[in-house]
This record gives structure tokens, C-alpha cells and sequence, in this order.
């Protein structure tokens, strides 16, 4: 059975892989997100190599070979299917659930999973509108855009919050962006780094451009 840690790795693997799915993964980007040393990610990756989870170039980085994308998607399922029975079924507030679900994702039963996905009625994202992979293994990804992006006087839908700490989470859900949200951006200004919205029964709120590039939406037309 793969430890907690060799789950650790290839999950923090998978996650960047899907933010750039042609790069390899550098040993600088595993150091930075899981907090520790560059030698020791070196390592691991070379371990992981060895046992056929993980495809390795020194000096380049790693790359999830098919067994290890697998596994890798698998950890990650239960992670954000515990970060949803947390908050909807338990009552903990999502800025708080990433750590709890960090350590309980190695811990838990594929029984205990499943029936918690049954439960929650098979959810298609988690609390902060990150998709939860299917039993079978796929990530349904959909094709969002970042407030930045986003075309402006438009009625927009918030459906996934991509900065998950628990002050940006906190300033989300203060200014009623949590995914479900609607608004619309009026404009925005680049020299003054901010851009306005407006969003239904309240007042219209100034953002600043490196927040609105971590908050993804659709299109949503009024009703």
C-alpha cells in the first residue's frame, strides 16, 4: 500500500499537471507546495521512478505515468469528497476543511468514501467548485474564466474559487463571491489594479486584479 506521503506527492503532481498539461512537474514547484526541501523531492521523485508511478529527467522534473495518474486521481476524490461531507453534512466551515481533509483522505475507507458520495448524492465539485473526480477516474474539467477574462457588463456565474487559504476564502465569502454568486463586471482599471462589480441586492464592490484572477466563472444569464 502507498504511504500517506507517496500519496502526497503524486496528488501535488497531478494538480500542476493539470494547470500545465505538457510540462514536465520541476522538483521546485513539489518543494514549494508541499513544504520541504528540493534534495528531498529529488528523491522521492527517483523512488516514485523506480516504482513505475512516476516518469523522471533530473534537472527537468516528473511526470505521472499512467499507474501513478490512477492512484494520484483516486487520492484526489477522496480529498475533496471529504472537504464537501465536512462542510454540508458536518457543518465546518470551508475555509477550514482543506487541513481536516488532508489528513483523513489517507485514513478513510473506499467503503466509508463511497458510501459518503451516495450520501451527498454524487457530487460533481467540491465546496470551493473544484470537480471531484468519478468512482471510474475522470476529472470533468470545465472551461471557465477568470474575472479577468471575463466579458464585462455580462451577468456572470461564480463556480470555482482557485486560491483555497483560509484569508482569501474568508475575504470570498465576506464579499458574497462563493461559487453560486452572480455578478457582473462593470469595468476594470489596470493602472489602478482594481476592477468594479456589481452584484444583485448589494453594493458594488472593488476588487483588486490579482484576487478577481483566482475567482473562475461562466456566463449566467438572468432568469
Amino acid at each position: 500500500m502507498p504511504t500517506s506521503t507517496v500519496e502526497d506527492y503524486l496528488k501535488c503532481i497531478l494538480l500542476a499537471e493539470q494547470e500545465a498539461p505538457d510540462d514536465p512537474v520541476s522538483t521546485g514547484q513539489i518543494a514549494d507546495a508541499l513544504g520541504v526541501a528540493p534534495g528531498t523531492v529529488t528523491a522521492m521523485l527517483k523512488a516514485l521512478a523506480n516504482s513505475g508511478l512516476v516518469s523522471y529527467e533530473p534537472y527537468s522534473g516528473g511526470s505521472l505515468t499512467d499507474p501513478g495518474r490512477q492512484l494520484a486521481v483516486h487520492v484526489l476524490r477522496r480529498h475533496r469528497l471529504l472537504e464537501l461531507f465536512l462542510v454540508r453534512v458536518m457543518g465546518l466551515d470551508w475555509s477550514e476543511v482543506h487541513d481536516e481533509a488532508e489528513l483523513l483522505e489517507h485514513a478513510v475507507s473506499d467503503r466509508i468514501i463511497e458510501r459518503m458520495d451516495a450520501m451527498l448524492g454524487g457530487p460533481n465539485v467540491d465546496p470551493h467548485g473544484d470537480p471531484i473526480p468519478t468512482a471510474g477516474g475522470e476529472v470533468k474539467q470545465r472551461q471557465l474564466q477568470s474575472l479577468l477574462d471575463c466579458p464585462l457588463q455580462t451577468w456572470l456565474r461564480v463556480d470555482r474559487v482557485t486560491d483555497q487559504t483560509a484569508d482569501f476564502l474568508l475575504l470570498v465569502e465576506t464579499e458574497r463571491l462563493k461559487p453560486g454568486s452572480r455578478l457582473k463586471v462593470i469595468r476594470r482599471d489596470e493602472a489602478a489594479d482594481t476592477m468594479r462589480l456589481e452584484r444583485p441586492g448589494a453594493a458594488g464592490l472593488a476588487l483588486g486584479l490579482r484576487a478577481a484572477s483566482k475567482i473562475l466563472v461562466s456566463e449566467d444569464p438572468e432568469p
